[in-house]
């Protein structure tokens, strides 16, 4: 059964997904900071390592946009869960696809795999991303000429809901397109479930700050 967590701030999250996927301890998880890159966000990388690890979970990294072809595919395919990260969807995507781990994932996810996709890691798994343009940069992917997401849902995640840098471009996207397309719009401290048909967005699960 294809099981998904998509998330605006993991950190935020972890309970929930803790309380979803109690049995984390022991398993690994491929995590895919690439779209971090693009925004030259220091420290993600090993701040959410580092989370993943708390968790329990042995972390295997895997920069798409530098790794081979045969190491896409091993980290994919024989790892137990899939996170990947936030930062710049447009770059993310563009690097996913090059390396051919867009369609990698995809069949992972429908075999069962679970994937947790943070921010441009939610926004990459609809059908396409070119809505988050509102709130993102697409400039910062030059090479993508294709906006078609992986597909791993059939809705359009919007995050960050009430950010103070971020939440603006998020109502905008609401305000754009909610007579288009099929949104959910999340806070940094919600989460969106879908297990097999079944979509659920999960309350907070801790205060905001």
């Amino acid at each position: 059964m294809k099981k998904i967590l998509l998330v605006s701030m993991s950190y935020n999250v972890t309970d929930l997904l803790k309380k979803e996927e109690p049995n984390l301890k022991g398993k690994t998880v491929t995590y895919i900071p690439t779209a971090a890159i693009a925004e030259e966000i220091e420290g993600m990388a090993e701040a959410e390592t580092k989370m993943l690890e708390d968790l329990g979970l042995t972390v295997d990294e895997l920069e798409v946009s530098t790794a081979s072809e045969d190491t896409v595919r091993k980290k994919l395919t024989e790892n137990d869960m899939i996170f990947v990260g936030g930062g710049n969807t447009f770059f993310l995507l563009q690097e996913l696809k090059r390396s051919g781990a867009d369609k990698i994932i995809a069949q992972e996810v429908a075999k069962g795999k679970f994937y947790i996709g943070e921010s441009a890691g939610a926004i990459a798994a609809c059908p396409d991303i070119g809505y988050s343009a509102v709130m993102d940069v697409p400039e910062k992917a030059p090479e993508l000429a294709d906006y078609t997401g992986m597909g791993l849902v059939d809705f359009y995640v919007v995050p960050h809901l009430g950010h103070p840098e971020m939440g603006p471009g998020a109502e905008m996207i609401i305000e754009k397109y909610s007579s288009e397309l099929d949104l959910k719009g999340i806070n940094d401290y919600q989460a969106i479930l879908v297990e097999g048909d079944r979509v659920s967005i999960l309350p907070e699960s801790c205060p905001a700050e």
